[in-house]
């Protein structure tokens, strides 16, 4: 059983959401998935609305031998980034 960290769609024609879902790869756009790992919403206004990621699920999978999907790994690595950068509080 091969498994991979794929994007699903779900939501209607004109706002496209997406699941981040741990999936067997021979299963269809549509299957079950086996997890799901997290969300992406490109439609969202601010950039840490637009990817939410489980780390510790998206880490267990890839440790356990899922494939990341070069979309999923690209938005993983986004969602990084933007943990790690905390602005910090303006003294006057």
């Amino acid at each position: 059983m091969a498994v991979v960290l794929r994007l699903q769609r779900i939501g209607k024609r004109t706002q496209p959401h997406y699941r981040m879902v741990a999936i067997e790869k021979t299963r269809g756009p549509h299957g079950e998935p086996l997890e799901v790992v997290g969300h992406y919403n490109p439609k969202a206004e601010k950039d840490a609305q637009k990817v939410t990621i489980n780390i510790e699920k998206y880490e267990g999978w890839i440790k356990n031998g899922a494939k990341a999907s070069q979309t999923v790994d690209s938005l993983f690595d986004k969602a990084k980034k933007a943990a790690k950068t905390v602005t910090a509080p303006v003294q006057k």
